[in-house]
C-alpha cells in the first residue's frame, strides 16, 4: 500500500492506543495507514540509550500491569512478534525509614508484612483481586451497563473515596497505610481528592491478580510487537511523518487521532463547531512529571535488601509524607521530599545494560509545565533509603515536563495520563461524545478518552469499535 494512497482508515500516532485502533480495524478487514511523527513507534512505550551506550532506558512507561490486564492485548499473538514478559518475584516494594513493605503476589504473604492489618488488607485489596476477572471489563471499558453489577458496586463504594481517608479508616499501622498510599499516588491526584482510592485499589489488586511485569528488552518490545502484528495484517506504518492539520491527510472513511484535545484543536479547528471547541478548551490537564534515568555501576543499595526482589519501588515514607508530596504540585509547589516512583529492570533483565552494570528509572510529580530541576530532591530521597546510591551513578539523563512534551506532544505539560483522571474526566473524557467528534469521520483514540491513561490499548480498541459501528462494517469481538 502506498503511503499516500487512499485507504479505509488513517491513524495518526503510533502509541499503544493508535496501534490498537489500527489493529482492530485491520482485523475487521479495513486497509489502514498509521502516521507517526517520531522516528520510532511507541509513543509513551519506547526504549532508548538515554545515558551511555549499551544502557537501554524506557523513555516513559516501564512497568505494565494494565498491559497484561488488557482484554485486547491478551488476545493478540504478540509473543510471535518478539514480546516476552518478565515478572519480578515481588511486584512492588514501599520503603519506609528502617524497613520496607514488600507486596508479594500472594495476598496472605503480603499480609505477613502488614501485621495486624493483614485481615483488613485481605478484605479490601484481596477481595478486589479475587473479583478481578469480573471487574476488568468495566475498569478498562467506556461507561456502560456492567456485566457484574454487584462486584462493581462493592468496588465503587471504596473506589470513590479519597485514598488518604480510606487508608486511615481501614488500616491501623503505618505499613499498610503507606503501601496503599503509594499505589494511590499513581492517580496523580491529591490523596484527599475523591476517586484517588480507585487507583490504589486497582494497582494494589493487580499486583496480586496479575503481577507488575516488564517486557524483556524494554517497553519498545511491546510497541514493536504491536507494530509487527499490524503489518502482518496488511497495515502500513510511516514514521517521521508528523501531521499538523487534517488537510494534509488523504481521503479515508475514518481518521483516528491518538492525540489529546489540545492537538485536536490545532489539527481540526476549522472542522469543529464552536461549542465543541469550547468544550475541548475546558479540558483539564493534570500535574506533570520530572524524570531521571540512571546508568549504574551496581544495583541501588537499598537499606532493606528485600527491596531487590521488586521491579517497582515506591519511595516516599509514610502516608502523611506521600499525601503531602502529592498535594504540593496541585498547589503549584515542588515537594522538598517528593514521592518517587522507581523501576529497577536490570535486576531481572540483564540485557538492558552492559555486563555487571545496571539501570534505574525514577520520577516525581511536579506542577504542569514546571521547569524546576528536581534531580537533587529525587536523589536525596533515594539516598535516604539507600545510603551510597549516589556513589553508584555512572551517568544520568534528566527529562523535565517540557522535555517530555517535546519528545511526545501528548504529554502536555508533562502530564503522562492525557488529562486529569478525576471522576468527571473519567466519565466524560474529553467530552460527552468520548471517541466521536463533530467532524465527519474524525475520531479520538488517545488516553484522553476512556478508560484513560496506562498502557493497555483499550482507548484505541473502543474508538475503532465506534468507527465500525458507525460504518455498519464487520464487527469485532466485544469484551465489555
Amino acid at each position: 500500500m502506498a503511503a499516500g494512497g487512499q485507504v479505509d482508515a488513517i491513524v495518526v500516532g503510533a502509541g499503544p492506543n493508535g496501534l490498537a485502533a489500527a489493529i482492530t480495524l485491520a482485523q475487521a478487514g479495513w486497509s489502514v495507514l498509521v502516521r507517526e511523527g517520531a522516528s520510532t513507534v511507541g509513543g509513551g512505550a519506547r526504549t532508548e540509550e538515554l545515558t551511555l551506550p549499551g544502557f537501554h532506558h524506557d523513555v516513559c512507561s516501564a512497568i505494565h500491569p494494565l498491559a497484561v490486564a488488557s482484554p485486547l492485548f491478551k488476545r493478540l499473538p504478540l509473543t510471535d512478534f518478539g514480546l516476552e514478559w518478565i515478572e519480578p518475584p515481588s511486584p512492588v516494594a514501599h520503603v519506609l525509614d528502617g524497613r520496607a513493605v514488600v507486596a508479594e503476589r500472594d495476598v496472605n504473604a503480603t499480609g505477613i508484612e502488614l501485621g495486624r492489618d493483614a485481615h483488613a488488607y485481605a478484605g479490601l485489596v484481596g477481595r478486589i483481586a479475587r473479583d478481578w476477572r469480573h471487574l476488568v471489563d468495566a475498569l478498562l471499558g467506556p461507561p456502560s451497563v456492567p456485566r457484574h453489577p454487584f462486584e462493581l458496586a462493592r468496588f465503587g463504594m471504596a473506589a470513590l473515596r479519597p485514598a488518604a481517608s480510606l487508608a486511615r479508616t481501614r488500616f491501623d499501622g503505618d505499613a499498610a497505610r503507606a503501601l496503599f498510599a503509594g499505589h494511590a499516588a499513581h492517580s496523580m491526584l491529591p490523596l484527599e481528592r475523591a476517586t484517588s482510592a480507585a487507583f490504589g485499589l486497582v494497582l494494589g489488586a493487580s499486583a496480586h491478580a496479575l503481577g507488575w511485569p516488564m517486557p524483556r528488552g524494554g517497553s519498545q518490545r511491546l510497541s514493536n510487537a504491536l507494530a509487527g502484528y499490524l503489518e502482518s495484517l496488511g497495515g502500513t506504518i510511516v514514521v517521521d511523518a508528523p501531521v499538523l492539520t487534517l488537510a494534509e491527510l488523504p481521503r479515508a472513511k475514518a481518521v483516528l487521532l491518538d492525540v489529546t484535545p489540545r492537538q485536536l484543536l490545532r489539527m481540526a479547528h476549522d472542522r469543529l463547531p464552536s461549542a465543541y471547541r469550547r468544550s475541548l478548551a475546558r479540558y483539564r490537564y493534570g500535574v506533570g512529571v520530572f524524570k531521571v534515568d540512571w546508568a549504574l555501576a551496581e544495583p541501588i543499595p537499598w537499606r532493606d535488601a528485600r527491596v531487590a526482589r521488586a521491579g517497582t519501588v515506591h519511595v516516599g515514607g509514610t502516608l502523611e509524607e506521600v499525601a503531602r508530596s502529592e498535594r504540593a504540585p496541585w498547589d503549584g509547589d515542588h515537594a522538598e521530599r517528593p514521592f518517587v516512583l522507581i523501576a529497577q529492570p536490570t535486576l531481572f533483565d540483564p540485557t538492558r545494560a552492559p555486563a555487571g552494570k545496571h539501570i534505574a528509572w525514577g520520577y516525581c510529580h511536579v506542577p504542569n509545565g514546571s521547569s524546576v530541576d528536581m534531580t537533587g530532591a529525587i536523589e536525596r530521597q533515594v539516598e535516604r533509603f539507600a545510603p551510597g546510591f549516589r556513589d553508584c551513578i555512572l551517568a544520568r539523563s534528566k527529562l523535565s515536563t517540557r522535555d517530555l512534551e517535546r519528545r511526545n506532544p501528548n504529554l502536555v505539560g508533562g502530564d503522562i495520563n492525557g488529562g486529569v483522571q478525576d471522576l468527571w474526566q473519567l466519565v466524560t473524557r474529553p467530552t460527552r461524545t468520548m471517541y466521536r467528534t463533530p467532524a465527519d469521520g474524525v475520531y479520538l483514540c488517545s488516553s484522553s478518552t476512556p478508560p484513560g491513561g496506562g498502557v493497555h490499548g483499550m482507548c484505541g480498541y473502543h474508538a475503532a469499535r465506534a468507527v465500525l459501528a458507525d460504518h455498519g462494517g464487520r464487527t469485532v469481538r466485544s469484551w465489555t
